[in-house]
């Protein structure tokens, strides 16, 4: 079993430094966290028997020694844990996230290390697996993410008949009061959204959608109801897109505001940073830091992130 440790009720920055002020305290956190019912082997995934070595530990069937950052995004990294675990605070209490730059200054590494960090960490946020589908009422939009046309080089500046060429596509559903499910996708067509529709809500789910017309047809398989924006429709009794479109506003004033540009090979992970933040607003940031912490069993490689 992992060593306990007095769970910790820091709120701000300081405490998280002051609690984790050693790397051995944050691996035996980390590991609470990693391995809440017991050590399992990251190689072989045993858990009937694992020895406690002096520094770190020994799998007894296959014989292989590991430590508890084997297997997670904090493998291999020179980077201290104690930076790792602010980084990590960074990202889960600031609503709107943190930028690269703004780490950098922050912990004291290099802008490349920091967005190395934030990638990874970004990266374990993807992986995790939300089985349960949407229920009760759902709201459907989807929004256009990219560089105002304005901002362009002269060059570059799209004519207005061409509308959102050049910007990436995200489409999103949220759950009233509930989960939020969000991705980049090729397109806003039909044959796009409706795989993820049918993949991601309940049979019985009630949805709520603009007039776009990929959404033309919802009727014929859902309870399906919809406002028309093209004609100043907003609310119709209960019948709104305004939780989706409140989300829409803050992906794309952190987006703006804090990170300024997001590549489109990226912007996945940027949307899945703000997803897991949105699905853990009723949570307290203790709360947020340990449940990223239980998300650390991925890695990614450098070379592989960039490719």
């Amino acid at each position: 079993m992992c060593k306990s440790t007095a769970k910790p009720k820091f709120t701000n920055l300081i405490e998280v430094m002051m609690h984790f002020s050693d790397n051995e305290i944050c691996k035996e956190y980390l590991a609470s966290m990693r391995w809440s019912n017991g050590v399992i082997c990251p190689h072989c995934q045993n858990e009937d028997k694992i020895y406690t070595m002096k520094k770190g530990y020994k799998c007894a069937k296959c014989r292989k020694p590991f430590s508890v950052t084997k297997g997670t995004i904090f493998e291999n990294s020179a980077i201290p844990l104690q930076k790792w675990f602010a980084a990590i605070w960074f990202i889960t209490s600031n609503k709107k996230g943190v930028s690269s730059l703004q780490l950098s200054r922050h912990i004291g590494i290099t802008q490349k290390s920091a967005w190395f960090m934030l990638q990874r960490i970004r990266f374990a946020i993807r992986t995790k697996s939300f089985n349960k589908p949407l229920d009760d009422i759902v709201e459907i939009d989807e929004t256009l993410v990219g560089g105002k046309n304005k901002n362009r080089h002269a060059s570059k500046k799209l004519k207005k008949s061409q509308g959102g060429k050049g910007k990436s596509t995200v489409f999103g559903l949220v759950e009233r009061n509930g989960r939020l499910v969000a991705m980049r996708v090729r397109d806003r067509k039909r044959a796009t959204v409706m795989p993820i529709i049918h993949q991601t809500v309940s049979k019985d789910v009630k949805l709520m959608t603009d007039e776009h017309k990929a959404y033309a047809n919802l009727s014929t398989i859902y309870d399906h109801e919809m406002v028309n924006h093209g004609e100043g429709q907003y609310v119709v009794g209960a019948c709104h897109t305004n939780t989706i479109e409140g989300f829409w506003s803050l992906l794309k004033r952190g987006i703006i505001g804090i990170y300024h540009n997001v590549s489109e090979k990226h912007l996945d992970a940027y949307v899945d940073e703000f997803e897991f933040r949105y699905n853990t607003k009723n949570i307290s940031c203790i709360e947020r830091f340990d449940k990223m912490l239980a998300l650390s069993d991925s890695r990614i490689s450098y070379k592989r992130l960039i490719n």
